[in-house]
């Protein structure tokens, strides 16, 4: 059968399930879970995995699942990936009440495009006339968030990296796979629109770091004097940060954003406990690191200006994006098949960071963005309002892509893995967060 017929009969089949799959992206929206607690979410990614009578595991890097769809002959493997976590915004109208938890960045939508090209690809039947496998996963926690929680659910064991993608790739469940792809919606983007990155660098890296102020309490009014304020120690260290901040170049896009998420005890308390949570983002990991000497130093400086104690606690952040180029130019040819030249556009390289970066330092892959969304990403007015465009279109461009690689002895696929050189191997990845957290 020819490769056109092949995309016709899986674009069909997506456009029958079209409501289905738009109701497994509301049910989401209206159901937003943090990371590692995405338990509604990952039930209905196995509920629909079993009305398509995959196989599939499950409690993956605690939530995730994991589907393999056979070819005829399996050449390549080919993974399609959906995130299921939210982040918090209170002040989102369809925020959990409870948690806060909102998905203003949409990956409610990515969950519903994975489950929409496993549909189309065992709908169409058009597994049998490729040479390949397709890897379905649901992943959990990509927004790094919570970071005492998950910290805890290290310390117990239950994880070792703060993010999902990271976490799957240290339990060897990207071992079977050569070449990854997931799409992200925009923000501010209402236009039916695929924005297609271009090769290089498509976002920024990371590191965490936790810290924690030690000072001395005492009573606030009566005898300030026999105490050591934490408070003041935290301040001076977020002011030595600013003084270092015209030291960062323009072209390393260093960004340093610490929140404080415990100020003291009580107001009478000299604060003696202070915690503060922050990421050094950067375009590289020569120049992530070189800024977050300088955070350190001046973090610390803080603590000793007043006789206070910092206790900095560094966490394996995310790794900057690379997108396949050849898998980018696959993908935008169908996206111009499905919306026009008019449908696509470059992508600016994002200044947020994502563990797809981790994944495209040691395979192909590839992260475009979708419109179809008004407000901004991770606000409280982020809506999607081309549901068609959220859902649909991605779903189709996926499979049609999926089709392409694995197509006529999976030629196109074996050529984009035979050419592709790793940043590093996984063992050399692993290692590298080994020695940071020493």
């Amino acid at each position: 059968m020819k490769k056109a017929e092949l995309k016709q009969r899986v674009c069909a089949a997506i456009d029958k399930r079209a409501e289905e799959i738009t109701a497994i992206g509301d049910f989401m929206f209206n159901n937003p879970e943090l990371g590692f607690k995405e338990l509604k979410a990952s039930s209905l990614v196995e509920e629909k995995f079993q009305a398509l009578g995959l196989d599939y595991r499950k409690g993956l890097a605690v939530t995730g699942l994991k589907s393999r769809l056979p070819g005829r002959q399996s050449r390549l493997s080919v993974a399609v990936m959906g995130e299921m976590d939210a982040v918090v915004c209170h002040d989102h109208p369809h925020a959990d009440p409870h948690t806060g938890a909102a998905h203003s960045c949409g990956h409610n939508a990515q969950t519903a495009m994975m489950v929409g090209v496993a549909m189309g690809l065992v709908d169409s039947g058009v597994m049998n006339e490729l040479d390949g496998d397709v890897v379905l996963m649901a992943l959990p926690a990509e927004e790094y968030v919570e970071l005492d929680y998950r910290q805890k659910l290290r310390r117990e064991g239950k994880i070792t990296f703060l993010g999902g993608k990271q976490e799957l790739l240290k339990l060897g469940e990207f071992d079977d796979i050569d070449m990854a792809m997931m799409c992200h919606l925009a923000s501010n983007h209402p236009e039916r629109q695929m924005l297609i990155p271009g090769p290089g660098i498509g976002s920024t890296g990371f590191i965490g770091k936790t810290i924690q102020y030690v000072g001395k309490e005492a009573h606030s009014g009566g005898a300030p004097h026999e105490g050591i304020n934490a408070l003041n120690a935290a301040m001076l260290g977020l002011m030595g940060v600013h003084a270092n901040r015209e030291t960062f170049k323009d072209a390393d896009s260093i960004r340093v954003h610490p929140i404080i998420t415990k100020g003291g005890d009580l107001v009478n308390i000299v604060p003696a406990d202070v915690r503060i949570e922050t990421y050094v983002r950067g375009r590289s990991i020569d120049a992530i690191m070189d800024a977050s000497k300088k955070v350190n130093r001046a973090l610390q400086a803080g603590a000793m200006a007043v006789g206070a104690e910092a206790i900095i606690e560094e966490i394996p952040g995310y790794l900057p994006l690379f997108n396949d180029e050849k898998l980018a130019t696959l993908f935008s040819a169908n996206c111009t098949e499905l919306l026009g030249e008019a449908g696509v556009e470059p992508a600016e390289p994002m200044g947020g960071s994502t563990d797809m970066g981790d994944i495209t330092h040691i395979m192909p892959g590839i992260h475009p963005s979708v419109g179809g969304v008004a407000g901004s990403a991770h606000a409280r007015d982020y809506m999607i309002v081309d549901p068609d465009m959220a859902y649909i279109v991605p779903a189709k461009a996926m499979a049609m892509t999926v089709i392409d690689l694995l197509y006529d002895d999976a030629a196109v696929g074996r050529d984009i893995k035979d050419n592709f050189k790793p940043v590093m191997t996984k063992e050399e990845y692993l290692a590298m967060w080994e020695d940071l957290l020493k």
